[in-house]
């Protein structure tokens, strides 16, 4: 079964707009794996204008699933605090400074180099290591040589055109999707998913591990609970 990672950073945003620890964080996450979630992603960004790293040490001590941390590795701040932390798994992300959200994976031919070093490096700690890639066969292929555990596909594009050709929309992420597993590269998945377009997704992504979903689910909450969203995303996966 494929797992659901649940992105925190809408609850730490919610929280960071009046101050105080309303809603309370670290009850969310806990509330969430209760709920069902099979893993808390945050995204830490340098200006800590939602996870905070603070956030990230008090996480640690709660989470009973799969811890999952997204970030730049650029930032030497990040990679200290993977390093402390120890998650379960890194998803390195290639932000730029001040950047609204993600919108690009990596070059991972370019990168060759810089991503490899990185990568041993963390799984010399024993952390899992998953590398944010868009649905390009080169980059799949350049995944493969960087050593990575796993690869996250970036789905804006699918979203984005999923009710004008869902057909046409997930064909890359097929293909990106079949060529990592016979590069036995694990997959993984995220960014604008949703509860109308995941399980089509889910169906023609047959190897797909996990997903990480955080805006949607999180606005969908907002309507039907965070419980019952949770299983309905689950439902999604099934």
């Amino acid at each position: 079964m494929t797992k659901l990672s649940v992105n925190i950073n809408k609850i730490a945003t919610l929280r960071n707009a009046r101050g105080g620890n309303t809603p309370n964080l670290i009850q969310v996450a806990k509330d969430c794996e209760h709920f069902g979630a099979q893993g808390i992603t945050v995204h830490p960004r340098p200006d800590e204008r939602h996870i905070r790293y603070a956030d990230v040490h008090d996480l640690k001590k709660i989470v009973t699933t799969e811890f999952n941390i997204e970030g730049n590795p650029r930032e030497q701040k990040f990679i200290d605090l993977v390093l402390d932390v120890k998650p379960t798994q890194v998803t390195l992300v290639p932000d730029a400074d001040g950047q609204l959200t993600s919108d690009h994976g990596w070059d991972t031919v370019k990168h060759k180099i810089y991503l490899k070093e990185i990568i041993s490096m963390l799984k010399s700690e024993g952390i899992r290591t998953s590398v944010f890639v868009d649905a390009d066969l080169k980059m799949i292929e350049g995944a493969k040589e960087i050593n990575t555990d796993r690869i996250e596909l970036y789905t804006e594009s699918y979203a984005k055109n999923f009710h004008i050709n869902r057909e046409k929309a997930i064909k890359p992420f097929e293909e990106a999707g079949l060529l990592a597993y016979e590069c036995n590269l694990g997959l993984n998945a995220g960014h604008d998913l949703s509860m109308d377009n995941l399980k089509f997704f889910k169906e023609h992504l047959p190897h797909l591990l996990e997903v990480s979903i955080g805006h949607a689910l999180i606005s969908d909450a907002l309507y039907f609970g965070l419980e019952n969203t949770i299983m309905m995303y689950r439902r999604q996966l099934q």
